[in-house]
């Protein structure tokens, strides 16, 4: 699944095509995904001018003029493709090609967009576990899908002494409470083991067991982590790829998610896989205590 980095990056690659663009019409090939689409889904949204793009944790929140935000969550496989109408196009960093012959049209592609940048954006989710909704913008923080949501890990209110306050007592293991969307908003289970694996303290530590000289550099590896995953277009692993078609590269970088049986970058030890709450958890016992 998307975690922050990867959806944070589409945000940014669907921005030029969406954030002050008009939709000039949308089409859905389905009645849901995971769950149905809202009443009149398509009529709703086509015409209407999307003010801001945002993230918050996982989902894409796209403001509307009629008060209303477009919320979407990518699920397990889902993907938000850019295509240039009209040839390719460079829109700020980015670079769309031109939609080839059937886009939006496949067995997958559920919900197609066409803006008046102009561009044409397909939402592709051959498991179906995305979710594309409808929330009225003014009560949009105290919808069932944001209600409790923890702060968001790259946002001023999130440091030290916030992560002290809502790990002490914590019976969890400290790769749990991170984990946990209602103590911090957005982080997965990558970029969770990298940060752990930063700031140097085992997964299994309990999270009341973090000693209060280890808070200030944990929250900075978390922040550090999710800044560069950011930059480097999140990782690829399965189905994920930027709005542009392209991969993320974070993968090439990490420390020790997914390299069981390799040396530890850091000391002579040797990268160990477990597993937590279902979730494989990958660290060093050598230097993560």
């Amino acid at each position: 699944m998307p975690e922050l980095p990867e959806v944070e990056t589409v945000r940014m690659g669907l921005a030029p095509v969406l954030e002050g663009r008009r939709l000039t019409k949308v089409e859905t090939r389905r009645g849901g995904l995971r769950v149905p689409f809202p009443r009149d889904f398509a009529k709703r949204l086509t015409g209407k001018r999307v003010k801001t793009l945002r993230r918050r944790a996982k989902y894409l929140l796209a403001e509307l003029d009629n008060g209303e935000t477009l919320v979407i969550h990518l699920g397990m496989s889902g993907r938000m493709a850019v295509y240039a109408e009209g040839g390719v196009k460079k829109l700020g960093q980015y670079v769309y090609d031109a939609a080839p012959a059937g886009a939006g049209s496949g067995k997958h592609d559920h919900v197609v967009f066409e803006t008046d940048a102009p561009a044409r954006i397909v939402f592709t989710d051959p498991r179906r576990f995305g979710l594309m909704t409808l929330v009225a913008t003014e009560t949009l923080d105290d919808d069932k899908l944001f209600e409790g949501l923890g702060v968001e890990p790259l946002s001023n209110h999130f440091h030290a002494d916030y992560l002290a306050a809502v790990l002490e007592g914590k019976k969890t293991p400290i790769k749990s409470a991170l984990l946990d969307q209602r103590v911090i908003a957005g982080i997965g289970n990558i970029y969770a083991c990298e940060a752990l694996f930063r700031a140097r303290i085992s997964p299994k530590r309990l999270a009341g067991k973090v000693r209060a000289a280890e808070i200030p550099v944990l929250a900075d590896a978390i922040k550090t982590v999710l800044t560069e995953a950011i930059a480097a277009g999140g990782s690829s692993l399965r189905d994920y790829r930027q709005a542009d078609g392209n991969l993320g590269n974070f993968q090439h970088r990490f420390q020790v998610y997914d390299r069981e049986g390799e040396p530890c970058p850091s000391c002579q030890g040797t990268v160990k896989r477990i597993v937590q709450a279902g979730r494989s958890t990958f660290y060093c016992p050598k230097c993560q205590k």
